[in-house]
C-alpha cells in the first residue's frame, strides 16, 4: 500500500520556517508523501487562529494523518508565549514546588489548551534528575534533584497527556540531568557508573515505562557506561536497544532529540541517520524543511534498496509509527 519513500517520511517529524505552511514547498511535498508530523516552535505560532489553522491545513494536506507536536513544557520551554504575551504555565521546577495538586491542574490546562489548537504529541515531561547544579540545559526543566521527586510528579503529568489524548514523550533517555554542556552546542558526556546511572538517572525511566508511557525521546548525550567509544545516546545500540528495549522492556516509540543539534551535526550527515536507525530510533525530529532533509531522504532510500537490516529497521519503525497512531485515534 505505502512506499518504501512514504514509509522513510513517515519517520521524519519536521519544522517549517514562518507563520504559514502553505508557503512552505518541501514541507508541503513531502505532507503529501507520508510525512510523520509537524513540531511547531514559537517561530511558527502568534495566535490562536492562525495556529489552528496550519494544524488543520497540515491534516488536510498528509497522505498519513500526521503526528503534530510542541516541545511544551512551561516555563524556559514554551511555543505558545506569542498567544499568551509571555509564558502562561511554570516549570516543571516551579510547578512542583507548589504542590501535586497545582501540577495536575496546570496539566490539565495546558493539554485542553494544546487540544483546542489540535496538537496530538507533547515532547513532556521531562524525566530527568538534575543532579548537576552547573548543568546548562535541563534545571528548572525537571522536577527535582533526586529520582523520587521526578517520578512524583512526572508520572501524573503523563497520565494525564495520556488521559486526554495527547501523546507525552519522556524525555532525554537515559537522563540529562549530569551534563554540564549544552548538546544545542556540542556533545555532553557523562562519566557516571552503570550503578549511579540506575540509582538515579535512569530510575524515573523505568517506573514511567512500567505506568504505560508510550513514546521517549533519546538524547546527543555520550554515556561512558555503556559506550566505550564516544558516541552519542541517539546513535548507540546499547542505548537505544540494549538497555531501553531488553533491559526495560520498553515497547513504545523511541525518537531522537533534533537531528540538526550540535551535538550530531559534526557527524557524517547522512551515516548517521542509518546508525540510528540500526542502533533502535525509530523516529527523527528535524526542525527544518530544507534541501539537505530531501537528500537525506534519498540517501535512506537508497541505502535500503541494498542492506536488508536497514530495511527491516525502517518497516518496523513505520509499522511502530502507525500502531500509536491508532492507540491515540490520529488514524
Amino acid at each position: 500500500m505505502y512506499s518504501l519513500r512514504n514509509k522513510i517520511n513517515q519517520l521524519f517529524i519536521i519544522g517549517f520556517e514562518g507563520d504559514n505552511v502553505d508557503k512552505c514547498d518541501i514541507f508541503i511535498e513531502l505532507s503529501k508523501n507520508g510525512l510523520g508530523g509537524a513540531i511547531f516552535f514559537t517561530q511558527n505560532i502568534f495566535s490562536e487562529e492562525q495556529f489552528k489553522k496550519n494544524t488543520d491545513k497540515i491534516k488536510n494536506m498528509s497522505l498519513i494523518s500526521p503526528f503534530l507536536s510542541i516541545d511544551q513544557e512551561g516555563g524556559r520551554v514554551e511555543r505558545t508565549e506569542n498567544i499568551h504575551n509571555g509564558k502562561k504555565y511554570l516549570s516543571a521546577k516551579d510547578a512542583a514546588s507548589r504542590g501535586i495538586d497545582f501540577v495536575e491542574k496546570q496539566t490539565r490546562e495546558l493539554c485542553e489548551e494544546l487540544l483546542s489548537f489540535g496538537i496530538n504529541m507533547n515532547f513532556a515531561p521531562v524525566l530527568d534528575t538534575n543532579t548537576n547544579p552547573q548543568n546548562p540545559i535541563i534545571g528548572v526543566r525537571a522536577y527535582g534533584d533526586n529520582p523520587d521527586d521526578v517520578i512524583k510528579f512526572a508520572v501524573p503529568v503523563f497520565k494525564i497527556h495520556k488521559e486526554m489524548g495527547i501523546i507525552p514523550v519522556g524525555k532525554h533517555f537515559p537522563g540529562h540531568g549530569d551534563t554540564a554542556t549544552d548538546s544545542h552546542l556540542e556533545m555532553p558526556i557523562v562519566k557516571l557508573s552503570r550503578e549511579e546511572m540506575e540509582q538515579t538517572h535512569l530510575k524515573p525511566f523505568k517506573v514511567a515505562i512500567q505506568n504505560g508511557l508510550d513514546a521517549v525521546m533519546v538524547s546527543h548525550v555520550y554515556y561512558t557506561c555503556y559506550d566505550e567509544k564516544p558516541c552519542p545516546a541517539t546513535l548507540s545500540k546499547n542505548v537505544s536497544t540494549n538497555l531501553l528495549r531488553n533491559e526495560l522492556s520498553f515497547k513504545g516509540l523511541v525518537i531522537s532529540d533534533d537531528m540538526v543539534m550540535g551535538a550530531v551535526s559534526d557527524k557524517n550527515p547522512f551515516e548517521i541517520y542509518i546508525k540510528a536507525l540500526k542502533a533502535g530510533i525509530n523516529v527523527f525530529l528535524y526542525r527544518y524543511s530544507d534541501e539537505k532533509l530531501i537528500s537525506i531522504l534519498d540517501f535512506i532510500e537508497n541505502s535500503a534498496k541494498n542492506d536488508e537490516e536497514l530495511l527491516a529497521k525502517i518497516n518496523k519503525s513505520f509499522e511502530n509509527v502507525i500502531e500509536l497512531k491508532h492507540m491515540y485515534n490520529i488514524l
